[in-house]
Protein backbone atom coordinates (compact mmCIF):
# COMPACT_ATOMS: atom_id res chain seq x y z
CA UNK A 1 0.00 0.00 0.00
CA UNK A 2 1.42 3.24 -1.06
CA UNK A 3 0.03 6.23 0.55
CA UNK A 4 0.15 9.26 2.99
CA UNK A 5 -1.05 11.27 5.98
CA UNK A 6 -2.85 13.34 3.26
CA UNK A 7 -5.07 10.15 2.14
CA UNK A 8 -7.16 11.30 4.94
CA UNK A 9 -10.76 12.60 3.92
CA UNK A 10 -11.39 16.26 4.22
CA UNK A 11 -13.45 17.26 6.30
CA UNK A 12 -17.14 17.03 4.74
CA UNK A 13 -20.87 17.12 5.41
CA UNK A 14 -21.47 12.91 5.33
CA UNK A 15 -24.78 13.48 6.37
CA UNK A 16 -26.19 15.14 3.29
CA UNK A 17 -25.72 12.28 0.25
CA UNK A 18 -26.14 12.92 -3.45
CA UNK A 19 -29.32 10.67 -3.27
CA UNK A 20 -30.77 13.64 -0.83
CA UNK A 21 -30.92 16.02 -3.80
CA UNK A 22 -32.01 13.81 -6.63
CA UNK A 23 -34.58 15.52 -8.91
CA UNK A 24 -37.40 13.58 -7.94
CA UNK A 25 -37.34 14.91 -4.39
CA UNK A 26 -37.83 18.58 -5.34
CA UNK A 27 -42.03 18.56 -6.51
CA UNK A 28 -43.18 20.92 -8.60
CA UNK A 29 -40.50 20.44 -11.21
CA UNK A 30 -42.70 17.94 -13.73
CA UNK A 31 -44.20 19.49 -17.34
CA UNK A 32 -43.20 22.69 -19.21
CA UNK A 33 -40.21 23.96 -16.96
CA UNK A 34 -38.95 27.03 -19.12
CA UNK A 35 -43.01 28.35 -17.76
CA UNK A 36 -42.02 27.91 -14.16
CA UNK A 37 -40.41 30.72 -13.90
CA UNK A 38 -37.80 31.32 -11.68
CA UNK A 39 -38.36 27.38 -10.35
CA UNK A 40 -35.00 26.63 -11.07
CA UNK A 41 -33.22 29.50 -9.40
CA UNK A 42 -34.95 29.20 -6.36
CA UNK A 43 -34.19 24.96 -5.67
CA UNK A 44 -30.67 25.93 -6.97
CA UNK A 45 -30.13 28.00 -3.77
CA UNK A 46 -32.91 25.93 -1.31
CA UNK A 47 -30.46 23.06 -1.88
CA UNK A 48 -27.08 24.65 -1.50
CA UNK A 49 -27.96 27.46 1.28
CA UNK A 50 -27.89 24.96 4.18
CA UNK A 51 -24.38 23.95 3.17
CA UNK A 52 -22.92 27.15 2.74
CA UNK A 53 -21.63 27.10 6.57
CA UNK A 54 -19.61 23.86 5.35
CA UNK A 55 -18.46 25.71 2.21
CA UNK A 56 -16.27 27.31 5.19
CA UNK A 57 -15.44 25.13 7.74
CA UNK A 58 -14.57 22.38 4.99
CA UNK A 59 -11.43 24.54 3.87
CA UNK A 60 -9.55 24.11 7.10
CA UNK A 61 -7.27 22.13 5.01
CA UNK A 62 -3.82 21.86 3.10
CA UNK A 63 -5.18 21.40 -0.12
CA UNK A 64 -7.27 24.89 0.44
CA UNK A 65 -3.99 26.83 0.78
CA UNK A 66 -1.77 25.17 -2.40
CA UNK A 67 -5.39 24.93 -4.32
CA UNK A 68 -5.57 29.13 -3.85
CA UNK A 69 -1.89 29.72 -4.16
CA UNK A 70 -2.15 27.06 -7.45
CA UNK A 71 -4.89 29.20 -8.79
CA UNK A 72 -3.90 32.60 -8.33
CA UNK A 73 -1.23 31.99 -10.67
CA UNK A 74 -3.17 29.88 -13.39
CA UNK A 75 -6.06 32.00 -13.29
CA UNK A 76 -4.06 35.40 -13.55
CA UNK A 77 -1.71 34.43 -15.89
CA UNK A 78 -4.11 33.58 -18.98
CA UNK A 79 -5.83 36.69 -17.76
CA UNK A 80 -3.25 38.96 -18.26
CA UNK A 81 -1.75 37.33 -21.70
CA UNK A 82 -5.63 37.81 -23.00
CA UNK A 83 -5.85 41.20 -21.95
CA UNK A 84 -2.46 41.74 -23.77
CA UNK A 85 -3.92 40.49 -26.80
CA UNK A 86 -7.24 42.50 -26.37
CA UNK A 87 -4.73 45.96 -25.63
CA UNK A 88 -3.18 45.66 -28.76
CA UNK A 89 -6.03 44.95 -31.09
CA UNK A 90 -8.70 47.36 -29.62
CA UNK A 91 -6.88 50.42 -29.37
CA UNK A 92 -5.75 50.01 -26.49
CA UNK A 93 -9.19 50.07 -24.07
CA UNK A 94 -8.49 46.93 -22.63
CA UNK A 95 -5.67 47.49 -20.36
CA UNK A 96 -3.86 45.68 -17.47
CA UNK A 97 -6.37 47.13 -14.87
CA UNK A 98 -8.98 46.06 -16.80
CA UNK A 99 -8.25 42.96 -17.06
CA UNK A 100 -7.51 42.69 -12.98
CA UNK A 101 -10.58 44.34 -12.47
CA UNK A 102 -12.97 41.67 -14.36
CA UNK A 103 -11.02 39.04 -12.78
CA UNK A 104 -11.85 40.25 -9.46
CA UNK A 105 -14.82 41.25 -9.38
CA UNK A 106 -16.05 37.28 -11.16
CA UNK A 107 -13.69 35.52 -8.35
CA UNK A 108 -15.56 37.93 -4.88
CA UNK A 109 -18.88 37.41 -6.80
CA UNK A 110 -18.91 33.85 -7.19
CA UNK A 111 -16.99 32.77 -4.35
CA UNK A 112 -19.79 34.41 -1.90
CA UNK A 113 -22.81 34.30 -3.80
CA UNK A 114 -21.99 31.33 -6.34
CA UNK A 115 -24.28 27.92 -5.90
CA UNK A 116 -21.15 26.21 -7.50
CA UNK A 117 -17.85 27.84 -6.00
CA UNK A 118 -15.18 25.33 -7.85
CA UNK A 119 -15.79 27.07 -10.90
CA UNK A 120 -13.16 29.47 -11.69
CA UNK A 121 -14.92 32.51 -13.27
CA UNK A 122 -12.51 35.14 -15.20
CA UNK A 123 -11.30 36.31 -18.59
CA UNK A 124 -11.05 33.27 -21.22
CA UNK A 125 -9.75 33.53 -25.20
CA UNK A 126 -12.79 33.85 -26.20
CA UNK A 127 -14.10 36.72 -24.78
CA UNK A 128 -10.73 38.43 -26.23
CA UNK A 129 -11.83 37.14 -29.32
CA UNK A 130 -15.46 38.46 -28.96
CA UNK A 131 -14.34 41.73 -28.08
CA UNK A 132 -11.51 42.62 -30.53
CA UNK A 133 -14.10 41.28 -33.71
CA UNK A 134 -16.82 44.00 -32.48
CA UNK A 135 -13.75 46.90 -32.78
CA UNK A 136 -13.19 45.58 -36.30
CA UNK A 137 -16.51 45.56 -37.02
CA UNK A 138 -17.19 49.20 -35.01
CA UNK A 139 -14.68 50.79 -35.89
CA UNK A 140 -15.47 50.59 -39.90
CA UNK A 141 -18.41 52.83 -38.94
CA UNK A 142 -17.26 55.08 -35.62
CA UNK A 143 -14.63 53.99 -33.97
CA UNK A 144 -14.95 56.89 -31.05
CA UNK A 145 -18.43 54.95 -30.21
CA UNK A 146 -16.80 51.58 -29.49
CA UNK A 147 -16.53 51.94 -24.86
CA UNK A 148 -20.65 52.65 -25.55
CA UNK A 149 -21.25 50.11 -27.57
CA UNK A 150 -19.78 47.38 -25.82
CA UNK A 151 -21.52 48.76 -22.68
CA UNK A 152 -24.60 48.19 -24.52
CA UNK A 153 -23.85 44.81 -25.75
CA UNK A 154 -23.20 43.86 -22.05
CA UNK A 155 -26.44 45.10 -20.84
CA UNK A 156 -28.45 43.47 -23.57
CA UNK A 157 -26.25 40.29 -22.83
CA UNK A 158 -27.35 40.55 -18.92
CA UNK A 159 -31.35 41.00 -19.78
CA UNK A 160 -30.77 37.64 -21.91
CA UNK A 161 -28.91 35.53 -19.24
CA UNK A 162 -31.81 36.46 -16.71
CA UNK A 163 -33.91 35.40 -18.77
CA UNK A 164 -32.59 32.18 -20.15
CA UNK A 165 -31.81 31.75 -15.60
CA UNK A 166 -35.50 32.65 -14.63
CA UNK A 167 -36.79 30.35 -17.66
CA UNK A 168 -34.73 27.10 -16.88
CA UNK A 169 -33.42 27.20 -20.00
CA UNK A 170 -30.24 26.03 -18.44
CA UNK A 171 -31.36 22.54 -18.00
CA UNK A 172 -30.29 21.61 -21.67
CA UNK A 173 -27.00 21.35 -20.37
CA UNK A 174 -27.80 18.17 -19.46
CA UNK A 175 -27.50 16.78 -22.95
CA UNK A 176 -24.01 18.09 -22.93
CA UNK A 177 -21.65 14.61 -23.30
CA UNK A 178 -17.81 14.25 -24.42
CA UNK A 179 -18.63 14.53 -27.80
CA UNK A 180 -19.55 17.69 -27.66
CA UNK A 181 -17.55 19.30 -24.43
CA UNK A 182 -14.21 17.64 -25.70
CA UNK A 183 -14.80 19.25 -29.27
CA UNK A 184 -14.99 22.65 -27.28
CA UNK A 185 -12.49 22.04 -25.38
CA UNK A 186 -10.40 21.07 -28.45
CA UNK A 187 -11.48 24.00 -29.76
CA UNK A 188 -10.21 26.16 -27.01
CA UNK A 189 -6.56 24.64 -26.74
CA UNK A 190 -6.43 25.31 -30.46
CA UNK A 191 -6.77 28.94 -29.66
CA UNK A 192 -4.33 29.09 -26.80
CA UNK A 193 -1.77 27.70 -28.90
CA UNK A 194 -2.88 30.42 -32.24
CA UNK A 195 -3.38 33.03 -29.48
CA UNK A 196 0.86 32.16 -28.12
CA UNK A 197 2.31 32.18 -31.90
CA UNK A 198 0.45 35.18 -32.28
CA UNK A 199 1.94 36.63 -29.32
CA UNK A 200 5.80 35.59 -30.55
CA UNK A 201 5.26 37.05 -33.79
CA UNK A 202 4.66 40.24 -32.71
CA UNK A 203 7.83 40.51 -30.77
CA UNK A 204 9.52 39.97 -34.65
CA UNK A 205 6.83 42.59 -36.23
CA UNK A 206 7.39 45.28 -33.06
CA UNK A 207 10.39 45.06 -31.49
CA UNK A 208 13.08 43.12 -33.65
CA UNK A 209 14.54 39.62 -34.50
CA UNK A 210 16.77 39.65 -31.73
CA UNK A 211 14.02 39.85 -29.42
CA UNK A 212 12.20 37.62 -31.33
CA UNK A 213 14.41 34.82 -30.94
CA UNK A 214 14.53 35.57 -27.34
CA UNK A 215 11.23 35.38 -26.31
CA UNK A 216 10.61 32.53 -28.27
CA UNK A 217 13.46 30.75 -26.30
CA UNK A 218 11.34 31.87 -22.78
CA UNK A 219 7.99 31.09 -24.07
CA UNK A 220 8.80 27.61 -25.20
CA UNK A 221 11.31 26.78 -22.22
CA UNK A 222 8.85 28.14 -19.72
CA UNK A 223 6.13 25.79 -21.22
CA UNK A 224 8.36 22.93 -21.00
CA UNK A 225 9.34 24.00 -17.20
CA UNK A 226 5.75 23.92 -16.30
CA UNK A 227 5.29 20.67 -18.45
CA UNK A 228 7.82 18.63 -16.68
CA UNK A 229 7.11 19.66 -12.74
CA UNK A 230 3.70 18.81 -13.81
CA UNK A 231 4.40 15.57 -14.96
CA UNK A 232 6.89 15.18 -12.14
CA UNK A 233 3.95 15.60 -10.07
CA UNK A 234 1.82 12.63 -11.03
CA UNK A 235 4.47 10.16 -11.49
CA UNK A 236 6.07 8.18 -8.52
CA UNK A 237 9.65 9.65 -8.74
CA UNK A 238 10.65 10.96 -4.81
CA UNK A 239 8.20 10.57 -2.32
CA UNK A 240 4.53 12.24 -2.41
CA UNK A 241 5.17 15.04 0.01
CA UNK A 242 7.86 16.41 -2.70
CA UNK A 243 6.59 15.82 -6.02
CA UNK A 244 3.23 17.79 -4.58
CA UNK A 245 5.21 20.69 -3.96
CA UNK A 246 6.86 20.70 -7.08
CA UNK A 247 3.39 20.34 -8.88
CA UNK A 248 1.09 22.38 -6.65
CA UNK A 249 3.68 25.37 -7.18
CA UNK A 250 5.31 25.02 -10.68
CA UNK A 251 3.49 28.19 -11.94
CA UNK A 252 5.04 29.58 -8.99
CA UNK A 253 8.40 28.41 -9.50
CA UNK A 254 8.90 28.54 -13.03
CA UNK A 255 6.88 31.98 -13.65
CA UNK A 256 9.87 33.39 -10.38
CA UNK A 257 12.70 31.58 -12.50
CA UNK A 258 12.25 32.93 -16.20
CA UNK A 259 11.22 36.09 -15.33
CA UNK A 260 14.75 36.81 -13.23
CA UNK A 261 15.98 35.15 -15.91
CA UNK A 262 14.95 38.04 -19.01
CA UNK A 263 16.95 40.39 -16.88
CA UNK A 264 20.26 38.92 -16.51
CA UNK A 265 22.74 41.87 -17.38
CA UNK A 266 24.04 41.64 -20.51
CA UNK A 267 23.75 40.20 -23.92
CA UNK A 268 20.18 38.85 -22.42
CA UNK A 269 19.20 41.67 -21.47
CA UNK A 270 20.40 43.77 -24.64
CA UNK A 271 17.51 42.06 -26.39
CA UNK A 272 15.31 44.71 -24.95
CA UNK A 273 12.46 42.56 -25.03
CA UNK A 274 8.76 43.66 -24.32
CA UNK A 275 7.19 43.69 -20.53
CA UNK A 276 3.59 44.21 -19.79
CA UNK A 277 2.70 47.62 -20.11
CA UNK A 278 0.56 49.10 -17.04
CA UNK A 279 -0.70 52.53 -15.70
CA UNK A 280 -1.64 53.94 -12.10
CA UNK A 281 -2.88 51.63 -10.01
CA UNK A 282 -6.74 51.16 -9.13
CA UNK A 283 -7.40 54.03 -12.61
CA UNK A 284 -8.51 52.72 -16.07
CA UNK A 285 -6.33 52.58 -18.85
CA UNK A 286 -7.21 55.35 -20.84
CA UNK A 287 -8.25 58.84 -19.42
CA UNK A 288 -11.84 58.32 -18.36
CA UNK A 289 -14.27 57.34 -15.83
CA UNK A 290 -14.99 53.94 -14.62
CA UNK A 291 -18.77 54.28 -15.53
CA UNK A 292 -18.92 54.71 -19.16
CA UNK A 293 -21.83 56.86 -20.40
CA UNK A 294 -23.64 54.51 -22.04
CA UNK A 295 -26.88 56.75 -22.12
CA UNK A 296 -25.34 59.14 -24.73
CA UNK A 297 -25.33 56.26 -27.64
CA UNK A 298 -27.55 56.60 -30.22
CA UNK A 299 -30.30 55.15 -30.46
CA UNK A 300 -30.05 52.75 -33.56
CA UNK A 301 -26.45 52.10 -32.14
CA UNK A 302 -28.39 50.79 -28.90
CA UNK A 303 -30.16 48.30 -31.05
CA UNK A 304 -27.60 47.67 -33.71
CA UNK A 305 -25.53 46.26 -30.17
CA UNK A 306 -28.90 43.98 -29.79
CA UNK A 307 -27.72 40.69 -31.50
CA UNK A 308 -24.23 41.04 -30.77
CA UNK A 309 -25.52 41.14 -26.87
CA UNK A 310 -27.36 37.55 -27.84
CA UNK A 311 -24.34 36.14 -29.64
CA UNK A 312 -22.59 37.20 -26.03
CA UNK A 313 -25.23 35.01 -24.25
CA UNK A 314 -24.86 32.50 -26.58
CA UNK A 315 -21.20 32.38 -25.97
CA UNK A 316 -21.62 32.43 -22.53
CA UNK A 317 -24.50 30.01 -22.55
CA UNK A 318 -22.54 27.02 -23.32
CA UNK A 319 -19.10 28.40 -22.24
CA UNK A 320 -19.88 28.90 -18.63
CA UNK A 321 -22.11 25.84 -18.32
CA UNK A 322 -19.32 23.58 -19.64
CA UNK A 323 -16.67 24.89 -17.40
CA UNK A 324 -19.32 23.93 -14.45
CA UNK A 325 -20.07 20.87 -16.05
CA UNK A 326 -16.24 20.09 -16.16
CA UNK A 327 -15.18 21.24 -12.88
CA UNK A 328 -18.36 18.82 -11.57
CA UNK A 329 -17.25 16.06 -13.68
CA UNK A 330 -17.92 12.52 -13.02
CA UNK A 331 -14.06 12.01 -12.31
CA UNK A 332 -14.68 14.02 -9.08
CA UNK A 333 -16.14 12.37 -6.31
CA UNK A 334 -18.94 15.32 -5.49
CA UNK A 335 -21.26 15.54 -2.58
CA UNK A 336 -22.81 18.67 -2.66
CA UNK A 337 -25.69 19.46 -5.28
CA UNK A 338 -24.71 22.38 -8.34
CA UNK A 339 -26.69 25.22 -9.11
CA UNK A 340 -26.64 26.04 -12.68
CA UNK A 341 -29.66 28.64 -13.33
CA UNK A 342 -28.64 30.85 -10.33
CA UNK A 343 -25.11 30.99 -11.53
CA UNK A 344 -26.32 31.99 -15.12
CA UNK A 345 -28.56 34.67 -13.49
CA UNK A 346 -25.56 35.70 -11.38
CA UNK A 347 -23.42 35.78 -14.44
CA UNK A 348 -25.93 37.87 -16.10
CA UNK A 349 -25.20 40.12 -13.03
CA UNK A 350 -21.35 40.62 -13.47
CA UNK A 351 -21.70 40.85 -17.04
CA UNK A 352 -24.07 43.64 -16.27
CA UNK A 353 -21.45 45.17 -14.16
CA UNK A 354 -18.42 44.41 -16.14
CA UNK A 355 -19.86 46.24 -18.79
CA UNK A 356 -20.63 49.62 -17.89
CA UNK A 357 -17.53 49.78 -16.15
CA UNK A 358 -16.05 49.15 -18.92
CA UNK A 359 -14.03 45.99 -18.60
CA UNK A 360 -13.69 42.39 -19.96
CA UNK A 361 -16.99 40.47 -19.59
CA UNK A 362 -16.03 37.45 -17.10
CA UNK A 363 -17.18 33.92 -17.53
CA UNK A 364 -16.57 30.38 -16.37
CA UNK A 365 -12.63 29.50 -17.31
CA UNK A 366 -12.54 26.17 -19.19
CA UNK A 367 -9.11 24.50 -18.83
CA UNK A 368 -9.03 26.02 -15.62
CA UNK A 369 -12.09 25.20 -13.68
CA UNK A 370 -11.20 21.22 -13.45
CA UNK A 371 -7.78 22.15 -12.38
CA UNK A 372 -9.28 24.03 -9.56
CA UNK A 373 -11.24 20.95 -8.64
CA UNK A 374 -8.60 18.88 -9.49
CA UNK A 375 -6.39 21.20 -7.43
CA UNK A 376 -8.99 20.04 -4.65
CA UNK A 377 -8.88 16.31 -5.05
CA UNK A 378 -7.59 13.83 -2.21
CA UNK A 379 -6.04 11.24 -4.46
CA UNK A 380 -4.77 8.00 -3.27
CA UNK A 381 -2.55 5.59 -4.30
CA UNK A 382 -1.97 1.91 -3.98
CA UNK A 383 -1.05 -1.11 -5.91
CA UNK A 384 -3.01 -3.35 -8.62
CA UNK A 385 -2.19 -7.01 -8.54
CA UNK A 386 -1.92 -8.32 -12.24
CA UNK A 387 -1.45 -12.17 -12.83
CA UNK A 388 0.19 -12.58 -15.43
CA UNK A 389 0.56 -15.89 -17.84
CA UNK A 390 4.36 -16.40 -16.84
CA UNK A 391 3.64 -19.18 -14.47
CA UNK A 392 1.56 -19.74 -10.81
CA UNK A 393 2.13 -16.67 -8.73
CA UNK A 394 3.51 -14.80 -11.62
CA UNK A 395 2.33 -11.22 -10.91
CA UNK A 396 2.59 -7.79 -11.96
CA UNK A 397 2.20 -4.77 -9.78
CA UNK A 398 1.16 -1.59 -10.86
CA UNK A 399 0.57 1.59 -9.01
CA UNK A 400 -3.17 2.87 -9.52
CA UNK A 401 -4.69 6.54 -8.43
CA UNK A 402 -7.98 7.01 -7.22
CA UNK A 403 -9.45 9.92 -6.41
CA UNK A 404 -11.22 9.64 -2.90
CA UNK A 405 -12.51 12.95 -1.92
CA UNK A 406 -12.71 16.27 -2.74
CA UNK A 407 -12.79 19.15 -0.80
CA UNK A 408 -15.78 21.31 -1.69
CA UNK A 409 -15.34 24.64 -0.44
CA UNK A 410 -15.29 28.59 -1.48
CA UNK A 411 -12.60 29.75 0.43
CA UNK A 412 -9.87 29.12 -2.29
CA UNK A 413 -11.57 30.66 -5.16
CA UNK A 414 -12.60 33.67 -2.52
CA UNK A 415 -8.86 33.90 -1.45
CA UNK A 416 -7.85 34.00 -4.70
CA UNK A 417 -10.28 37.23 -5.90
CA UNK A 418 -9.23 38.68 -3.08
CA UNK A 419 -5.21 38.50 -3.89
CA UNK A 420 -5.79 39.85 -7.12
CA UNK A 421 -7.35 42.54 -5.76
CA UNK A 422 -3.98 43.15 -4.15
CA UNK A 423 -2.14 42.59 -7.06
CA UNK A 424 -4.28 46.30 -8.65
CA UNK A 425 -1.91 48.21 -6.22
CA UNK A 426 1.14 50.03 -6.99
CA UNK A 427 3.89 48.09 -6.11
CA UNK A 428 2.23 44.89 -7.29
CA UNK A 429 1.69 46.59 -10.76
CA UNK A 430 5.56 47.62 -10.57
CA UNK A 431 6.10 43.79 -10.19
CA UNK A 432 4.07 42.78 -13.05
CA UNK A 433 5.65 45.26 -15.42
CA UNK A 434 8.83 43.03 -14.85
CA UNK A 435 7.30 40.32 -16.79
CA UNK A 436 8.30 39.86 -20.39
CA UNK A 437 5.34 39.45 -22.82
CA UNK A 438 7.25 35.95 -23.31
CA UNK A 439 5.96 34.64 -20.39
CA UNK A 440 2.25 34.86 -21.26
CA UNK A 441 2.79 33.66 -24.60
CA UNK A 442 4.25 29.95 -22.65
CA UNK A 443 1.17 30.22 -20.67
CA UNK A 444 -1.07 30.21 -23.55
CA UNK A 445 1.44 26.84 -24.64
CA UNK A 446 1.20 25.13 -21.64
CA UNK A 447 -2.48 25.81 -21.29
CA UNK A 448 -3.32 25.24 -24.74
CA UNK A 449 -1.61 21.89 -24.76
CA UNK A 450 -2.77 20.84 -21.79
CA UNK A 451 -6.33 21.21 -23.48
CA UNK A 452 -5.64 19.03 -26.12
CA UNK A 453 -3.16 16.20 -24.86
CA UNK A 454 -6.12 15.12 -22.02
CA UNK A 455 -8.90 15.33 -25.12
CA UNK A 456 -10.77 12.39 -25.94
CA UNK A 457 -9.96 13.35 -29.55
CA UNK A 458 -6.36 13.25 -29.27
CA UNK A 459 -6.32 9.65 -27.11
CA UNK A 460 -8.92 8.16 -29.18
CA UNK A 461 -6.31 9.08 -31.91
CA UNK A 462 -3.40 7.70 -30.31
CA UNK A 463 -5.13 4.69 -29.89
CA UNK A 464 -5.96 4.36 -33.24
CA UNK A 465 -2.06 4.56 -34.33
CA UNK A 466 -1.15 2.28 -31.35
CA UNK A 467 0.47 -1.16 -32.58
CA UNK A 468 -1.57 -3.74 -31.83
CA UNK A 469 0.37 -5.72 -29.39
CA UNK A 470 0.73 -2.38 -27.10
CA UNK A 471 -2.91 -2.04 -26.60
CA UNK A 472 -4.15 -2.98 -23.20
CA UNK A 473 -6.27 -6.20 -22.74
CA UNK A 474 -9.77 -5.48 -22.19
CA UNK A 475 -9.76 -2.20 -23.84
CA UNK A 476 -13.23 -1.01 -24.84
CA UNK A 477 -12.49 0.62 -27.74
CA UNK A 478 -11.85 -2.59 -29.25
CA UNK A 479 -15.37 -3.45 -29.13
CA UNK A 480 -16.07 -0.49 -31.64
CA UNK A 481 -14.83 -0.79 -35.23
CA UNK A 482 -12.36 1.21 -35.93
CA UNK A 483 -14.18 2.78 -39.01
CA UNK A 484 -16.96 4.39 -36.41
CA UNK A 485 -13.72 5.51 -34.07
CA UNK A 486 -12.57 7.56 -37.14
CA UNK A 487 -16.25 8.23 -37.77
CA UNK A 488 -17.07 9.65 -34.43
CA UNK A 489 -13.56 11.65 -34.24
CA UNK A 490 -13.74 13.19 -38.06
CA UNK A 491 -17.70 14.49 -36.53
CA UNK A 492 -15.89 16.10 -34.00
CA UNK A 493 -13.12 17.84 -35.70
CA UNK A 494 -15.46 19.24 -38.66
CA UNK A 495 -17.00 21.21 -35.53
CA UNK A 496 -13.28 21.84 -34.43
CA UNK A 497 -12.62 23.01 -37.78
CA UNK A 498 -15.49 24.94 -38.31
CA UNK A 499 -15.21 27.09 -35.21
CA UNK A 500 -11.21 27.79 -35.65
CA UNK A 501 -11.55 29.12 -39.37
CA UNK A 502 -14.75 31.11 -38.96
CA UNK A 503 -12.49 32.67 -35.57
CA UNK A 504 -9.64 33.69 -37.83
CA UNK A 505 -12.45 36.12 -40.00
CA UNK A 506 -14.29 39.09 -39.19
CA UNK A 507 -17.22 36.78 -38.75
CA UNK A 508 -15.73 35.41 -35.51
CA UNK A 509 -18.74 36.63 -33.63
CA UNK A 510 -20.82 33.52 -35.18
CA UNK A 511 -19.00 30.71 -33.80
CA UNK A 512 -20.77 30.83 -30.45
CA UNK A 513 -23.74 29.55 -32.76
CA UNK A 514 -21.61 26.74 -34.12
CA UNK A 515 -20.54 25.78 -30.27
CA UNK A 516 -24.09 26.02 -29.16
CA UNK A 517 -25.16 23.67 -32.73
CA UNK A 518 -22.80 20.51 -30.99
CA UNK A 519 -25.35 20.04 -28.46
CA UNK A 520 -28.47 19.31 -30.97
CA UNK A 521 -26.08 17.30 -33.46
CA UNK A 522 -25.31 14.63 -30.89
CA UNK A 523 -28.84 14.26 -29.87
CA UNK A 524 -30.24 13.85 -33.03
CA UNK A 525 -27.84 12.87 -36.03
CA UNK A 526 -24.98 10.92 -34.05
CA UNK A 527 -27.29 7.94 -32.85
CA UNK A 528 -28.14 7.44 -36.49
CA UNK A 529 -24.63 6.61 -37.15
CA UNK A 530 -24.02 4.95 -34.23
CA UNK A 531 -25.38 1.66 -32.32
CA UNK A 532 -26.00 2.53 -28.50
CA UNK A 533 -23.62 0.07 -27.72
CA UNK A 534 -20.91 1.92 -29.48
CA UNK A 535 -21.86 5.24 -28.11
CA UNK A 536 -21.82 3.46 -24.89
CA UNK A 537 -18.20 3.28 -25.24
CA UNK A 538 -17.30 6.39 -27.47
CA UNK A 539 -18.96 8.93 -25.57
CA UNK A 540 -20.61 9.59 -21.82
CA UNK A 541 -21.89 12.32 -20.06
CA UNK A 542 -19.90 14.50 -19.02
CA UNK A 543 -21.23 14.83 -15.57
CA UNK A 544 -23.33 11.73 -14.40
CA UNK A 545 -23.27 12.70 -10.94
CA UNK A 546 -26.57 12.67 -9.22
CA UNK A 547 -26.29 15.58 -7.16
CA UNK A 548 -25.28 17.91 -10.41
CA UNK A 549 -27.51 16.65 -12.80
CA UNK A 550 -30.49 17.85 -9.87
CA UNK A 551 -29.83 21.34 -10.87
CA UNK A 552 -30.54 20.56 -14.49
CA UNK A 553 -33.57 18.02 -14.60
CA UNK A 554 -31.92 15.30 -13.72
CA UNK A 555 -30.89 12.02 -16.10
CA UNK A 556 -31.54 13.27 -19.71
CA UNK A 557 -32.94 10.47 -21.95
CA UNK A 558 -31.30 10.11 -25.27
CA UNK A 559 -33.50 9.48 -28.47
CA UNK A 560 -33.44 5.44 -29.06
CA UNK A 561 -31.67 5.04 -25.83
CA UNK A 562 -33.05 2.03 -23.51
CA UNK A 563 -34.45 3.51 -20.04
CA UNK A 564 -31.79 2.46 -17.36
CA UNK A 565 -30.34 3.41 -14.44
CA UNK A 566 -27.57 5.03 -15.70
CA UNK A 567 -25.98 6.31 -19.04
CA UNK A 568 -23.04 4.70 -20.55
CA UNK A 569 -20.34 2.72 -19.05
CA UNK A 570 -18.22 2.83 -16.43
CA UNK A 571 -14.71 1.47 -18.18
CA UNK A 572 -10.68 1.37 -18.61
CA UNK A 573 -10.80 4.35 -20.70
CA UNK A 574 -12.86 6.69 -18.91
CA UNK A 575 -10.22 5.89 -15.88
CA UNK A 576 -7.48 6.41 -18.47
CA UNK A 577 -8.55 9.66 -19.67
CA UNK A 578 -9.33 11.27 -16.23
CA UNK A 579 -5.95 10.04 -15.58
CA UNK A 580 -4.73 12.23 -18.44
CA UNK A 581 -6.67 15.06 -17.00
CA UNK A 582 -4.84 14.49 -13.78
CA UNK A 583 -1.37 14.27 -15.43
CA UNK A 584 -2.01 17.81 -17.40
CA UNK A 585 -3.18 19.90 -14.01
CA UNK A 586 -0.05 18.73 -12.37
CA UNK A 587 -2.38 16.59 -9.59
CA UNK A 588 -0.33 14.78 -6.80
CA UNK A 589 -0.69 12.09 -6.08
CA UNK A 590 -1.09 11.58 -2.57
Amino acid sequence: MMSSSADQEPPLSREKTAASYSYENVSGWKGVRFLRIGRGMYHDVRRRLPLYWSDISDALTYRTVASAVRMYFVNILPAIAYTLDMYRRTGEFYGINEGLFSSALAAMVFSILGAQPLTIVGITGLISLFNYTIYDIVTIYEPSIFPNFMCWTAIWAAIFHWIVALCNICDYMRYVTDFSSESFGMYVGIIYIIKGVEELVNEFTTVGHSAGFMSCMIAILYFLSIYGLEKLGSSTVWKAGYRGIFADYAYVFCTIFWVGFSHIPGTLKSTHISFVPITRAFYPTQNRSWLIPFWELDTKWIFAALPFGFLTMLLFYYDHNISSLTAQARQFPLKKPAGFHWDFFLLGCTTFIAGIVGVPLPNGLVPQAPVHTDSLTVYKTHLRIIPTDEGEGAEIRRPVVEAAAVVEQRVSHFVMGLAIIGTMTGPLLIVLHTMPTAVFAGVFFTVGWGSVESNGIFQKSIFLMQENRFVQRGEPLLTVPKRKIVLYIACQLVGVAACVAISQTIAAIGFPVLIIALIPFRVWIVPRWFSQSELDVLDDLTANNDAVLASLGGRPHFPGQAVTESYGLERQYTERRSGAVRQRAGSVHR
